[in-house]
């Protein structure tokens, strides 16, 4: 029997296709559910080792779902092999592709300006029920969460960045009746055409990550994250080949 759940380095990942997560999320938002979806790479995989308080923040969410190749070859190696990646932009573009009230929250002011052109442009289905940049401090959050609830969204994209997304998302989603919560890093950049994803041929050879970092060298610092997530992992496939 196909296990649900897959837990990779104590984070229980989510064992769904791409587009059988969007149906399903879709279908979350047509019976008013309130949902708190992360969209989890090895850096938040492995921040989440060294810190049980953002722990204990992925713990509270409905869905962890693969987002990087990394997280898969992890689950082959340890012997549990997800589906596929689901990422944070594909699950974003997926679901603007239904007839859904929207609401993106984070990335700089020019950029959060653009969503809304753009999801109007490209998904005339969706209704852009509010944007707020992502520059806000802890004082506005709230004041931000009840602009966000009158609005009446079906869906709150929040590009924040980890653990920044995860941690507001937490702190405030018991606030709403309802509404499907997912953080999406950097995915307004991509979707107003301000960063180029990885071609297609990138992506199949599972170089994704490479591309990124070509293009954005100062983000060099997040790459390490990979090759220790790579260590634990073979480590963790001795300890479970031993039996312990």
């Amino acid at each position: 029997m196909e296990k649900k759940e897959i837990s990779i380095l104590n984070i229980p990942f989510y064992n769904t296709s791409q587009a059988g997560f969007v149906d399903e999320l879709y279908n979350d938002v047509r019976n008013g559910e309130r949902k708190f979806v992360v969209t989890a790479n090895p850096e938040i995989v492995m921040h989440a080792s060294t810190d049980k308080d953002f722990e204990a923040v992925l713990r509270q969410a409905d869905y962890i779902v693969p987002d990087g190749i990394g997280i898969i070859m992890a689950s082959q190696k340890l012997g549990e092999p997800l589906k596929e990646r689901v990422t944070g932009y594909d699950t974003m573009v997926g679901l603007l592709d239904k007839p859904i009230r929207c609401y993106f929250l984070g990335a700089k002011p020019e950029i959060s300006q653009m969503v809304k052109v753009k999801v109007n442009e490209k998904y005339p289905q969706a209704e852009v029920c509010g944007v707020h940049h992502g520059y806000f401090d802890a004082l506005e959050s709230e004041k931000i969460a009840q602009e966000i609830m009158a609005t009446d969204p079906d869906i709150i994209f929040v590009a924040l960045g980890s653990p920044t997304q995860e941690k507001w998302i937490v702190s405030q989603i018991s606030n709403f009746e309802k509404g499907v919560f997912i953080g999406v890093g950097g995915s307004f950049d991509v979707l107003t055409d301000n960063v180029k994803r990885a071609p297609k041929i990138w992506i199949k050879l599972r170089l994704e990550w490479v591309y990124r970092l070509l293009s954005n060298p100062s983000r060099w610092r997040r790459f390490f994250a990979i090759p220790q997530f790579m260590l634990a992992i073979r480590k963790e496939s001795k300890r479970l080949k031993k039996g312990e």
